[in-house]
This record gives C-alpha cells, sequence and structure tokens, in this order.
C-alpha cells in the first residue's frame, strides 16, 4: 500500500522530521524538556536519545521545494525503485516506535514551540487538510528512507519516501547517520 502527498514543503527550514508527535509530546513530558523542544534536541543527548527510542527520525539536509512524499507499507516496491524514478538517497535501519495509529512529517519550526496548545492545533489541521500522516498499527517498525525525484506531471519532483515495515521488537537504531545529508539535486528540464 502506498500514501502520497504533494507540494509539502520545510518551513524553509532544512529539515524534516518523521514520528508520532503525540508519542514525541510524552518523551518531552517524561524528560522534563522545554517548549522549545528545538533547542532541547540539539543542546543535550535528548536528540539523540529521541532517536535511538523510535521517537523521531530526522532528515537533514532538505534543501527549500515543494517535495512529494511517500509512505509505502506491506511490502509494495518502493515508488523511487520503480524505472522512470531518479533515486539519489538510499538509507535504511532507522527505527520508529508508534503508540497512536500514525506516523506524521514534520517540521522543525514545530518543534520551536511545542505546547500541548501548540499541539493540538497543529494535529488539528493534519486532519482537516491533506497534511503527510498515516495510519498505521501500533508497534515498532524498520524505516527505509528513500530520496531522489520522481516523474509527475510531465517532469521530475524532488521526492522522499519512506518505507515501512513492521517489527516485531524494538528496532535497534545505533548505526544510523543522523547527520546525513539529504540534499535532492534537482534535474534541469522536463521529462522526455
Amino acid at each position: 500500500m502506498r500514501y502520497e502527498f504533494s507540494e509539502v514543503l520545510n518551513d524553509l527550514m532544512d529539515y524534516f522530521l518523521l514520528g508520532d508527535l503525540l508519542l514525541l509530546k510524552r518523551f518531552k513530558d517524561d524528560h522534563r524538556l522545554a517548549d522549545d523542544l528545538a533547542n532541547e534536541l540539539v543542546t543535550n543527548d535528548s536528540g539523540d536519545r529521541a532517536v535511538l527510542d523510535g521517537i523521531l527520525i530526522p532528515l537533514k539536509g532538505v534543501e527549500n521545494h515543494p517535495y512529494t512524499i511517500i509512505f509505502t507499507l506491506d511490502d509494495a516496491t518502493p515508488e523511487l525503485l520503480a524505472p522512470g524514478s531518479r533515486l539519489q538517497h538510499r538509507r535504511g535501519g532507522y527505527a520508529l516506535q508508534v503508540e497512536h495509529g500514525c506516523v506524521q512529517l514534520y517540521t522543525w519550526r514545530i518543534l520551536q514551540n511545542f505546547t500541548p496548545y501548540a499541539l493540538d492545533q497543529l494535529l488539528a489541521r493534519y486532519r482537516e487538510a491533506r497534511r503527510p500522516m498515516v495510519e498505521v498499527e501500533n508497534g515498532w517498525y524498520e524505516v527505509e528512507i528513500l530520496g531522489g525525484e520522481v516523474h509527475r506531471n510531465g517532469s521530475f519532483e524532488p521526492a522522499f519516501e519512506f518505507v515501512l515495515k513492521k517489527a516485531d521488537l524494538p528496532v535497534d537504531a545505533s548505526g544510523v547517520d543522523i547527520s546525513y545529508c539529504f540534499a535532492v539535486q534537482m534535474s534541469a528540464g522536463p521529462v522526455l
């Protein structure tokens, strides 16, 4: 099964983050982190801990373009591995924990004012608009991230694809490089 979202922006910050936002709130509360969660994640070990605990997956180096975001589940062939796509990044070994039945792709700016009110407003916007969110079973997932370009509307569009595979046990994410740069190089010209 595949879910696709078009023209997803990064809020002029070079990050996308993936995770269960309500689980991130619990992580913040459990560790008594400040409402400026962005600062907390980069000034102490809480960012590394959040990645290792499967709370969030950071994508660094995301340039300011409208992206096609794809979630691939159930062993479907990833779109970025299909003929005609232009794969530039393929990174596996990421862990994701889901406890609230859904996963959201969100931006760094959201973390700068991570209050209960701001989170409620954000989740309401996810429900109302076609935002990058998919419903999945609770549990652990091994995540592979693909980045590149997909053919859409007569041209190539930058894209990220998240391949989620359900795991029976917690996934070990200690081998991932959280500083890896996911910059997508744009092709020039239309598709011939």
